[in-house]
């Protein structure tokens, strides 16, 4: 039986689950936990993943748990901004990690809010943001190696923007930063790509991170005006550095390894993969790294182990959150969303790294809780990070800005098998763009010669890892889903081509 997708694009939000009556005032509105945690691949225990993460398994429990969430770029600058417009990429530059920068700090137009948590504030929501939220580690334009100066990356969007980065001196010195309180730039890259650190949950900088938080909540909490607070966690960034006490949650002679740690049939490595370039910054690792050179099995499970080792500190860090929002009798009136801005390659195609259009690169973890939604909903409908901006505006009982790319979740929330949703999800990078639908993803990459077609396979008895590039066996597949390729084609949308056109 053919299949027929059309695209999830949508410029009205659908109806909230908690309808706001008419003339309701401001002060009635949910107030928004919004936690952005970076490089969270979907390995959470309320997945079936192999992470101990108990406290975000009791937030999945209370809300909805999204098992096919795709970011629209493999890159944290990039799939924020995304998320934080609403919008999907139209240029080269939006697949990069200054995107904040060009689509949000300097905007050449200031038409219309610079982002979701802008519409919030305009809209009577006191902001704050507290740690990293779009792609600076704490909100201001400079380089890793530069301090920060004025120039906020988001500069419109927040009342209240909190740095706190401890010892570490700035936000990119504590993002890449050692519990010696030296960090990445300071020892010119000889340094590990992990550390079982010798401190607690605050010799890291999440730890502050969430100790600020909670101080924050409290002071909040005490207001009569609804809030944002937007929480940016920076593990399991690299490098995987996490307080001894999580690396012993886990036997490292148990951790398996990749299902698929071999580059796939037939798929253009060259155009498609990389030599995990960005793990090769950490110049002390263990052993080099590259699609030639794998991993051996035990440093493949050190690493693994200490990748796990950052999702269990980072979850404890959120389970602190939660418990102050609990503690402070506003968790029943406010949207929680936990929101991962892309996931990561642990040895999977041969890669150590993100920066893939392949499945282990686009899904990430995504939960949402919101008052008055259905609990416990294992949600396996394909959606985007776009349809966040619409969502929550929705649930905050507002208009959906015009020009949004997303949809609003807000039905699924209610309805996870919702008729009307449209199951398909978009994604960007380099000379890529892909088209997820159930059961397949079809990229397509551009090279001198033309474009190269990629189609892979999902099945629920086989993972969700590509092992076979089936383009050149399954043509037909590929035309049925070329047109709706196509729609999603935005960087190229006036010029289409018929899969081999010459390029400029």
């Amino acid at each position: 039986m053919k299949t027929f997708y059309s695209l999830p694009l949508s410029l009205a939000a659908l109806p909230c689950i908690a309808e706001q009556p008419a003339g309701k005032s401001v002060q009635e509105r949910p107030n928004v936990l919004f936690i952005c945690i970076d490089d969270l691949r979907r390995d959470l225990g309320c997945y079936g993943g192999p992470a101990l993460t108990p406290h975000l398994d009791s937030l999945a429990a209370e809300g909805s748990l999204f098992f096919h969430h795709y970011v629209q770029v493999p890159t944290s600058g990039a799939s924020r901004a995304s998320m934080l417009t609403g919008r999907l990429p139209r240029t080269q530059g939006d697949t990069g990690n200054g995107a904040c920068e060009q689509r949000i700090a300097f905007r050449k137009e200031r038409k219309g809010p610079e982002s979701l948590f802008h519409h919030l504030r305009n809209n009577g929501y006191h902001t704050v943001a507290i740690g990293k939220i779009s792609h600076s580690a704490d909100g201001y334009v400079y380089g890793y190696n530069a301090q920060p100066g004025t120039q906020r990356e988001m500069p419109e969007s927040w009342d209240e923007l909190i740095s706190c980065p401890g010892r570490w001196g700035t936000g990119w010195n504590a993002f890449f930063g050692y519990s010696d309180g030296t960090n990445r730039q300071s020892r010119n890259n000889q340094v590990k790509p992990y550390e079982c650190a010798p401190c607690d949950d605050e010799g890291l900088p999440d730890g502050i991170i969430a100790r600020t938080a909670v101080e924050k909540l409290k002071a909040l909490a005490a207001g009569r005006q609804p809030f944002c607070l937007a929480i940016g966690f920076y593990k399991p960034h690299l490098p995987f550095n996490a307080p001894e006490k999580y690396w012993k949650l886990y036997d490292e002679e148990r951790i398996s390894l990749s299902p698929a740690p071999d580059v796939p049939q037939d798929c253009y490595p060259q155009l498609t993969l990389h030599n995990s370039h960005e793990f090769g910054a950490y110049r002390k690792g263990d052993e080099v790294l590259s699609l030639r050179q794998k991993a051996s099995d035990a440093y493949a499970r050190k690493l693994r182990h200490a990748y796990f080792a950052c999702v269990s500190y980072t979850d404890a860090q959120v389970g602190k959150v939660l418990q102050s929002l609990r503690e402070s009798g506003l968790a029943e009136n406010t949207v929680i969303v936990v929101w991962g801005d892309h996931g990561w390659h642990l040895g999977d195609q041969g890669v150590w790294g993100k920066h893939t259009l392949y499945e282990t690169a686009l899904n990430s973890t995504l939960i949402i809780k919101a008052p008055g939604g259905a609990k416990g909903i294992s949600n396996r409908r394909i959606v985007s990070s776009v349809d966040l901006y619409p969502t929550l505006t929705g649930l905050c009982g507002l208009p959906a800005p015009k020009g949004l790319d997303g949809k609003s979740l807000e039905s699924l929330l209610r309805q996870p098998d919702d008729p009307s949703w449209h199951d398909v999800a978009y994604s960007y990078f380099g000379r890529g763009i892909s088209v997820r639908v159930p059961g397949y993803r079809l990229s397509r990459y551009r090279d001198k010669e033309g474009w190269r077609d990629l189609l892979f396979r999902y099945q629920e008895n086989d993972g969700r890892y590509e092992k076979e590039n089936l383009a050149g066996k399954q043509p037909e597949k590929v035309s049925e889903l070329l047109p709706l390729w196509e729609k999603g084609n935005l960087m190229n949308a006036r010029q289409p081509h018929d899969g081999r056109r010459k390029l400029p």
